[in-house]
C-alpha cells in the first residue's frame, strides 16, 4: 500500500508545483507573446486599422497615410518592449515619447472629429484582446 501511495504523492506535488509556477509567471507569458505580435507590425497594423475604419469613417486616402503611422509605430515599440521588464521607468518613458508622436501625427491626418473619437476609443484598462490597447498602453 506504502508503495502506490508514496509515489501518487509524488505525482501530485510534481503537478502542482508545475501548474502553481505557471500560474505565477504570467507577465512573462504575456511579455513574450506581446513580442511576438509587435515582431508583426504590418498585420497587427493591419488589425488595428481594420477597428479604426470603421469606428472612425476614415477615407480611403488616410487609410494608407494610418497604416504606415501605425506600423512605425509598432516596430518602435517592440524595441523598447525590453525595458518593460528591465527598466520600467525608462520604458514609461520611451513609451510616452513614442505614443505622443504617434498621436500629434494622427492629428494632421485625421479630421478634429475623428481625432476626438480615436481618443474616445482607448480601452479603460490594457487588454490583451483588445489590438486598440496596442496604442494606449
Amino acid at each position: 500500500m506504502k508503495k502506490v501511495i508514496f509515489p501518487l504523492l509524488c505525482a501530485c506535488y510534481v503537478s502542482l508545483t508545475v501548474n502553481a509556477q505557471s500560474l505565477l509567471d504570467p507577465p512573462k507569458k504575456t511579455a513574450a507573446g506581446l513580442q511576438n505580435q509587435l515582431g508583426n507590425a504590418g498585420g497587427l497594423a493591419g488589425s488595428i486599422l481594420g477597428k479604426l475604419t470603421p469606428a472612425l469613417g476614415l477615407t480611403a486616402e488616410q487609410q494608407p497615410k494610418v497604416s504606415n503611422l501605425l506600423t512605425s509605430f509598432i516596430q518602435r515599440k517592440a524595441g523598447i518592449l525590453p525595458l518593460q521588464q528591465s527598466n520600467p521607468a525608462a520604458y514609461a518613458s520611451k513609451f510616452g515619447l513614442l505614443q505622443s508622436g504617434l498621436f500629434s501625427k494622427l492629428k494632421l491626418v485625421l479630421t478634429a472629429a475623428q481625432y476626438t473619437k480615436f481618443l474616445g476609443l482607448k480601452p479603460k484598462t490594457n487588454d490583451a484582446t483588445n489590438v486598440l490597447s496596442q496604442l494606449f498602453f
